[in-house]
């Protein structure tokens, strides 16, 4: 789904006038389009009603249409009008036998019909209004909120055309009247207030529909900022032939953990199993084998050299050997922060790897034998977590990278890789994400509400889930897990990212629904609820 600003999609729907794709016709389209999404919602039920609150501008436009589709479906539907004459699309929608609500005692009818009706389409305000609301408007969201709370779990199924009315779609604003919907469909492209707080808390289940919009429209073309959604991320997946072995899905290496940091290694390596990999294999600390290896049967081991307990300087030599194998590679889940690890990193992006000069006869060989350098290539590379503040210290540490590499930073990573502060990069999370990615050549996923996923390219995607079950430590090594996983498949960074991040949002939200709460949720019931996501991908 496409991220747009309300002048952005004023542009692309003057530029479709103008090419033929009328105003009207775009109506039409997206009135059919949400009808088709409410049957689709109540298909297998009979003897359905709909009640519209239906506003003057686009937004009620589109209500009647659809409306009048639902009646010619056999729902019976109604319409209250708000400061909207009865026009041509009013008098069709009568005609299929729609009732409009009208008359000195208008409310109380709406109200009695809500009582007993299955889907409110709000479709009073439209996505161009600023705040705040008038206050007959006001009144009338706040009245129907009464008359919605006093119906508890009789409620009508809200569902919001294009946005809930009183959001400002620029900023997220929400006017204290507004209805929270439990749907919004959005027309033709998700307009960037929705995906704000608060006016994410509004928005409930968010579905674009197609509007009839040339693909080949220039000012279409030019948004290169999209919101991930289920049928997208289906797409990105790689295919599961039956004739395949272990081998067909790559191998994800994975250098984490320390003494103090057990875990992550854990929860990445069954992270990048779960996303699909054929193979994974855990590098870490020698002394962390003992205690990892009975709770991870599935995972082959590279055992590192370590100071007490954490990645030794010399251990670049025993990982480069794994890199020809290697599909991708994971750094820095649980690495600490020790000057030893640090040199370590170093000496990986520097690529080259010491070892002895030649193989000979015999078994014992003096410890002064000739050693030479040959160079390791590193795999495709994806760093998280300490491997990101290590990163920082080592200079022009991002011409070292393999190209397009993966950058997994929360906002405070991220404020020690740039140098801006944490208050910086929130406020301008877009912005910063796509200068750095285009500045670095790498791909930026930066972590938290809203996570957002920025290629060199321009492109940038938004992942549209804020919540609290992700906010639990582990849950990034899930996340890193996940996308060295997918990336050791075969597929491209970008994709990689935005797969793997689209798919850890959503097992948050699937574990804190199992859990029927947020604040119990574990990383590994983020880990868990992988399957199901991806089950329902299928």
């Amino acid at each position: 789904m496409k991220l747009v600003t309300v002048s952005q999609m004023q542009a692309i729907e003057k530029e479709a006038d103008s090419s033929g794709l009328t105003y009207d016709m775009m109506m039409e389209n997206a009135g059919q389009g949400l009808a088709d999404v409410v049957l689709d919602l109540f298909a297998d039920e009979a003897e359905l009603e709909a009640v519209g609150l239906v506003g003057p501008g686009n937004n009620g436009g589109d209500t009647l249409v659809a409306l009048t589709a639902l009646c010619e479906e056999g729902w019976k539907a109604k319409a209250y009008l708000v400061k909207r004459k009865k026009d041509a699309l009013v008098k069709r929608f009568t005609e299929a036998g729609g009732e409009v609500i009208s008359g000195e005692d208008a409310f109380d009818k709406l109200t009695e019909a809500l009582e007993t009706a299955d889907a409110l389409l709000d479709g009073v305000l439209g996505t161009g209004i600023k705040l705040p609301l008038k206050k007959e408007v006001a009144d009338l969201l706040s009245e129907v909120n009464d008359v919605l709370d006093s119906l508890e779990e009789n409620a009508p199924l809200v569902v919001a055309v294009d946005c809930p009315s009183g959001v400002d779609c620029d900023t997220g604003e929400v006017a204290e009247e507004t209805i929270p919907a439990d749907l919004t469909v959005t027309m033709a492209a998700v307009k960037q207030g929705l995906v704000k707080l608060p006016a994410f808390e509004y928005v409930g289940e968010l579905k674009a529909v197609d509007i009839g919009l040339p693909a080949d429209l220039p000012s279409l073309q030019a948004v290169t900022t999209e919101v991930a959604e289920a049928d997208s991320v289906a797409a990105l997946l790689p295919e599961r032939p039956l004739e395949a072995h272990k081998g067909t899905f790559g191998t994800a290496l994975i250098a984490a953990g320390s003494v103090n940091f057990t875990g992550a290694a854990l929860l990445a390596g069954e992270a990048a199993y779960r996303a699909g990999a054929g193979l994974v294999t855990l590098a870490v600390p020698a002394p962390l084998h003992g205690v990892l290896a009975g709770q991870f049967p599935e995972a082959t081991w590279v055992l590192l050299p370590h100071e007490a307990g954490h990645i030794s300087e010399t251990a670049s030599d025993v990982l480069a050997k794994n890199f020809e194998k290697a599909s991708a590679l994971l750094l820095g889940p649980g690495f600490g922060t020790e000057a030893t690890t640090k040199v370590f990193l170093e000496d990986l992006l520097a690529g080259k790897s010491t070892q002895k000069a030649s193989a000979r006869i015999g078994f014992i060989h003096p410890e002064n034998s000739p050693r030479s350098e040959r160079e390791a290539k590193l795999p495709p590379l994806v760093i998280d977590a300490d491997g990101l503040k290590l990163l920082a210290q080592i200079k022009d540490w991002a011409s070292k990278l393999p190209p397009l590499s993966i950058l997994t930073p929360h906002p405070g990573e991220m404020s020690v890789l740039t140098g801006l502060s944490k208050e910086e990069i929130q406020e301008n999370r877009q912005t910063v994400a796509l200068k750095y990615a285009q500045e670095w050549g790498h791909v930026v996923v930066l972590k938290g509400a809203f996570t957002l996923i920025a290629a060199p390219d321009g492109r940038l995607t938004l992942i549209p889930v804020a919540s609290p079950a992700l906010a639990r430590a582990g849950t990034g090594d899930v996340l890193a897990g996940l996308i060295v996983g997918l990336r050791a498949q075969g597929l491209d960074a970008y994709d990689s990212a935005v797969a793997g991040a689209w798919i850890h949002a959503q097992a948050g939200l699937y574990a804190a629904d199992d859990l029927g709460t947020t604040a119990s949720v574990l990383a590994s019931d983020v880990l868990n609820s992988i399957p199901d996501v991806l089950s329902d991908l299928e």
